[in-house]
């Protein structure tokens, strides 16, 4: 898992509507929360209503909130860019939901699965790498966030984050033959 405290890797990757977002236009926000996800994986399935709302809560706070999509769509063209334009209208999401067609990004953050979560702080250092919440397909719990939701209080609060962090449960992100990270 990439260390706390490491700076956020830089990014510039498309959204749905083809603008390219970059990391420095997120600047300005006091935290920025990156969530790897795509549209098939039923754990991104089980919590995008719960996702949702909780970038509508966060950002009324400041905060950015991106998605990025990394699955190599070839082999997954259920996560394909017109796709994931299908689902930010199908679920109401806030935030760029951006593709990255290389894997580069992904990699840099040592991405592992969907949905895999990344809190950073106003100086863009990472603060939280973990699970949305306890939630699962089929465990019965409520879906709430409270883990992040958690850390994003803390670092708005200028407070340190709860170092009791459980990494995110889900798909494997699915990478392109030849692709697949070393740090596995």
């Amino acid at each position: 898992m990439l260390p706390l405290g490491t700076p956020a890797p830089d990014f510039a990757l498309p959204d749905t509507a083809g603008k390219t977002v970059r990391l420095a236009d997120l600047a300005a926000a006091p935290a920025l929360v990156v969530v790897f996800m795509c549209n098939h994986c039923p754990y991104v399935k089980h919590l995008r209503e719960g996702l949702a709302q909780f970038a509508s809560d966060v950002q009324a706070r400041g905060v950015a909130v991106v998605g990025i999509n990394a699955n190599d769509v070839e082999d997954y063209p259920e996560d394909s860019p017109a796709k994931m334009a299908a689902e930010v209208r199908a679920v109401g999401y806030t935030f760029p939901y951006l593709f990255d067609a290389t894997q580069a990004t992904a990699r840099a953050y040592r991405a592992a699965c969907t949905p895999d979560f990344f809190l950073f702080d106003a100086q863009r250092r990472l603060a939280y790498r973990g699970q949305f919440d306890d939630s699962r397909p089929g465990n019965g719990l409520p879906v709430t966030g409270r883990h992040l939701r958690a850390a994003v209080d803390a670092v708005l609060a200028g407070q340190p984050v709860s170092s009791n962090q459980k990494p995110s449960m889900g798909c494997n992100i699915k990478w392109k033959a030849g692709n697949e990270p070393d740090y596995f």
